[in-house]
């Protein structure tokens, strides 16, 4: 299974993002995938989907950020709004919790 995540760059606070996870050699569908994210030592549970679409958000997250998974695209989606310094780090993908992307950098900064 490979991960390639997209998307990462410079915000402002405030800005939003859509960061993209594309899975190859993998039947998608039936996977959950997360989205974690490092800005220490700690790897940080942002948000996972379902099989079934079914949906968890971190609490510091909620009502700002939004996953979705395009199962005929194999691609997960973190739409990130309302974005705050806080928020920066590298954003990982997960599949299934045993495969990582390589990362894609986030930085909130004036």
């Amino acid at each position: 299974v490979q991960l390639v995540e997209s998307g990462g760059t410079l915000v402002q606070p405030g800005g939003s993002l859509n960061l993209s996870c594309t899975a190859s050699g993998t039947f998608f569908t039936v996977y959950t995938m997360t989205w974690y994210r490092q800005s220490g030592k700690q790897r940080e549970l942002v948000a996972s989907i379902g099989q079934s679409f079914e949906t968890y958000y971190a609490d510091s997250v909620k009502g700002r950020f939004t996953i979705s998974r395009d199962n005929t695209k194999k691609t997960v989606y973190l739409q990130m709004n309302n974005l705050n310094p806080e928020d920066t780090a590298v954003y990982y993908c997960n599949h299934e919790g045993d495969f990582w992307g390589q990362g894609t950098r986030v930085t909130v900064s004036p």
